[in-house]
């Protein structure tokens, strides 16, 4: 039984072998591969042995160098941006490069409480026998300092600014106290913890200044040029259909550019030849919202019409994605697509999708 979605180090098995064969760099303690291998396994590149790795992060190199030498010392890392920027895409596959597992993972919401970061109780148990070993339940926190492994905490300003402190003396410390037990838990050499972050969502909770000084803050930039983000954009895609068994029957680059561009003229309020300013939609209209309309588009394609992508296949996932307001964003679309879309050449058929799925 195949599944949905393989963890990284399941589903790039084959180069995360590969690379440790190859690496010859000294690794810090617990680490499968050295901090120079991590960064090829992000940043792609062909091995000397002639083995291909595929790149998993398009950017930068530096911000993905400055990430991993974080996780080799005693500080915490912390991925900052906007929606969309591939802050998760990063954190997981850091820690399918360094610890082999990147299952380690405590998801942030509104409601996640200090038992979801600290520790648990098995109620039943804990009735029965009283606050014993048994009756405790670990946390990916915990468990991730006891095996010496990276834990991922997801979203962590949509925490509640009192359980993100209990993070305090876990990072500072590396110490996870149990006083129901009289013990601790100690980390051992190779933790650490990957948080991601952003400052768009609603519900934002910023966190305190002692535990900032705990994160190394890197921040991952949206695409600076739109070959890059087309790049991320196909790569993505292309990995989508694969596992989704969605053939490709056309070349899809000259419709991933179209889509690209319409986001990234919206969000940044002109247009990408500079001549024109317009008004930009309430919401981000990133990277990650391009793929999933490229997606959403192939499926229609493929399960509804003859295999073809069409302009009318993206033209709905463009305006899910834009008109987030049914009021104002609705009147920014309008203007868009009379005083840009409209006008370029070549582009009518995109224009006439998205005019006939607002009516």
């Amino acid at each position: 039984m195949s599944v949905l979605r393989q963890h990284a180090e399941v589903q790039f098995a084959s180069e995360l072998e590969a690379l440790q064969h190859a690496d010859q760099g000294r690794k810090p303690a617990q680490w499968k591969l050295s901090p120079q291998a991590v960064v090829q396994y992000l940043m792609g590149g062909k091995l000397s042995n002639g083995v291909e790795i595929s790149p998993k992060y398009i950017g930068s190199r530096r911000l993905i160098e400055i990430a991993v030498a974080t996780l080799t010392t005693d500080r915490a890392l912390l991925l900052y941006g906007l929606p969309g920027t591939a802050k998760s895409w990063v954190s997981e596959h850091l820690a399918a490069a360094i610890s082999g597992d990147s299952t380690l993972l405590v998801q942030g919401t509104a409601g996640t409480g200090e038992e979801a970061i600290r520790y648990g109780w098995n109620y039943a148990r804990l009735l029965a026998s009283g606050p014993v070993p048994e009756a405790l339940v670990e946390t990916p926190v915990m468990r991730a300092m006891r095996l010496g492994k990276i834990v991922r905490l997801e979203e962590l300003t949509r925490i509640g600014s009192d359980v993100q402190d209990s993070l305090i003396t876990i990072l500072s410390e590396k110490t996870l106290p149990v006083p129901e037990l009289n013990t601790e838990v100690q980390a051992i050499a190779g933790f650490n913890l990957i948080a991601t972050a952003n400052n768009r969502d609603k519900g934002v909770n910023e966190l305190s200044s002692a535990l900032k000084r705990r994160f190394n803050t890197v921040i991952l930039p949206l695409p600076a040029t739109l070959e890059e983000e087309m790049d991320i954009v196909e790569q993505r895609v292309h990995s989508f259909g694969k596992s989704m068994e969605l053939p490709v029957e056309k070349p899809i680059a000259e419709d991933i550019k179209r889509v690209v561009t319409i986001f990234r003229e919206l969000r940044q309020g002109l247009t990408l030849d500079g001549k024109s300013k317009i008004k930009s939609p309430s919401g981000s209209l990133s990277t990650a919202e391009a793929i999933s309309v490229m997606n959403s588009g192939l499926a229609l394609a493929h399960h509804f019409g003859d295999g073809q992508l069409t302009a009318s296949d993206i033209a709905s996932g463009i305006l899910g994605a834009v008109v987030k307001d049914p009021v104002q964003d609705k009147l920014v679309w309008q203007e868009y697509l009379e005083t840009v879309l409209k006008q370029r050449d070549g582009w009518k058929d995109i224009y006439r999708a998205c005019r006939d799925q607002q009516a």
